[in-house]
């Protein structure tokens, strides 16, 4: 999203309800040598992902750099202001800031004065985190880099900027930080084999301190997206209609015009909680992961707006977690001619989430096929719910009746069926 000039730092992304994987409890196999993969795609795709990021479901993405001092627009500051120089980013200057003013007086500002790490790993947890790893946002290319623009003027037939900058960085990255995930960016301009992204790919995977739990997305050259790499990101807020049959996450901001902190943020660019709720369990219905972003400001606050976001989606997750982290889609994904009722399933149970409590208080789901030893449950809610057959298919449910403020969650409840195929 922002290419950045020191990418530890900037990007943050943490990936919430992991659990570690298993030691090898087949002594047979724990002596086999592990697979080497080579610098080319077939055989990197055919690297299996770690199975912690598909149990993980969610994930929070934090955007946090020079561009949080400025704090306006959004985080492409930089590239808005000197490279397509927006008559507004250049009023927003005269009006702020003294003449002569460089996009490097900014950094002396990037302060951090109030970041306490404690706090907001608190609040990850409180948003849903079962154990928590890290990844690190990493841009490949750099806006205004001198060795970038010399390739580029080239026509990326030289890779000084590459050999000199981007890889090296690369490998110090992982070497140094060992991040359990390398979320990539920038990739846009050129192929991978400018990059050299598949050597890249090769040494992290075969000889890597993380080579047995990293986890990278699909944007490692211009012709990468929704092909090549980890699972798939495919494009920013990226949502499948059907069951996609590759891994993939789907990336939002819950300031919907920026992912980094700006002051002019108004209440109308806050995604709602029902809509990020809902979000959540469509994606993971249809198999994907949730990666939700937050901007701090350039003092290291995540200020409350956001932070009630995070704690709304935890306070949902500590209810219907049951039905999201480490579930598989279901033969069905959602019920046929509505976007309210989405499934879930974990081992022999299946979830049905639904987004609209029905006003008789019936809940009808005609996916389902009962047998002689369906059961049905609300999570949240002790006792076993009432059901009949549904005269075409499927079956009914009668909801318990209480008052709103009786109900396990606000908005989007679940239902847990046993014994149903």
């Amino acid at each position: 999203h922002f290419p950045p000039t020191s990418p530890l730092i900037l990007h943050l992304l943490l990936v919430l309800g992991a659990v570690r994987a298993p030691r090898c409890t087949h002594p047979a196999r724990c002596t086999d040598p592990p697979r080497r993969y080579t610098a080319d795609w077939p055989s990197l795709d055919s690297r299996p992902l770690p199975a912690w990021f598909d149990e993980a479901k969610f994930g929070v993405f934090v955007h946090w750099g020079v561009f949080s001092v400025p704090a306006w627009g959004s985080e492409w500051f930089w590239w808005h202001w000197k490279g397509e120089k927006l008559p507004q980013y250049e009023s927003f200057m005269n009006e702020n800031y003294p003449p002569n003013f460089t996009y490097g007086d900014f950094g002396p500002r990037f302060t951090a004065r109030f970041f306490h790490p404690d706090s907001w790993a608190n609040l990850f947890e409180a948003a849903g985190a079962k154990n928590i790893r890290y990844g690190l946002y990493h841009s490949l290319l750099e806006w205004f880099h001198p060795l970038y623009l010399r390739d580029k003027k080239n026509g990326f037939k030289t890779q000084h900027f590459v050999h000199a900058k981007t890889m090296p960085e690369l490998y110090d990255l992982v070497s140094r930080y060992k991040p359990d995930l390398i979320w990539s960016d920038g990739e846009w301009e050129c192929p991978d084999t400018y990059w050299n992204s598949t050597n890249f790919l090769a040494w992290l995977y075969n000889d890597s301190p993380v080579k047995d739990v990293v986890v990278v997305n699909d944007r490692w050259g211009q012709n990468c997206s929704c092909r090549h790499g980890g699972y798939y990101n495919c494009q920013d807020k990226f949502k499948p209609e059907t069951l996609p049959d590759h891994k993939w996450e789907m990336c939002t901001s819950i300031d919907k015009l920026s992912w980094g902190y700006r002051r002019d943020m108004a209440m109308a660019d806050i995604t709602s909680e029902s809509r990020i709720i809902s979000e959540l369990i469509q994606t993971v219905s249809l198999g994907g992961n949730y990666l939700l972003n937050i901007g701090p400001t350039k003092d290291g606050l995540i200020v409350p707006i956001f932070q009630e976001r995070l704690l709304a989606v935890g306070k949902w997750l500590s209810i219907n977690g049951e039905a999201i982290y480490a579930s598989k889609p279901w033969r069905v994904q959602s019920e046929k001619n509505t976007t309210s009722v989405w499934y879930t399933s974990k081992g022999s149970a299946v979830y049905a989430i639904f987004l609209h409590w029905p006003e008789d208080g019936i809940l009808s789901l005609k996916s389902p096929i009962t047998t002689s030893t369906t059961e049905v449950t609300m999570l949240g809610i002790e006792k076993h719910l009432k059901w009949s057959p549904n005269p075409g298919e499927g079956l009914l449910v009668y909801l318990p009746q209480l008052p709103p403020s009786a109900l396990p969650t606000e908005f989007a409840w679940t239902v847990k069926l046993t014994g149903v195929e």
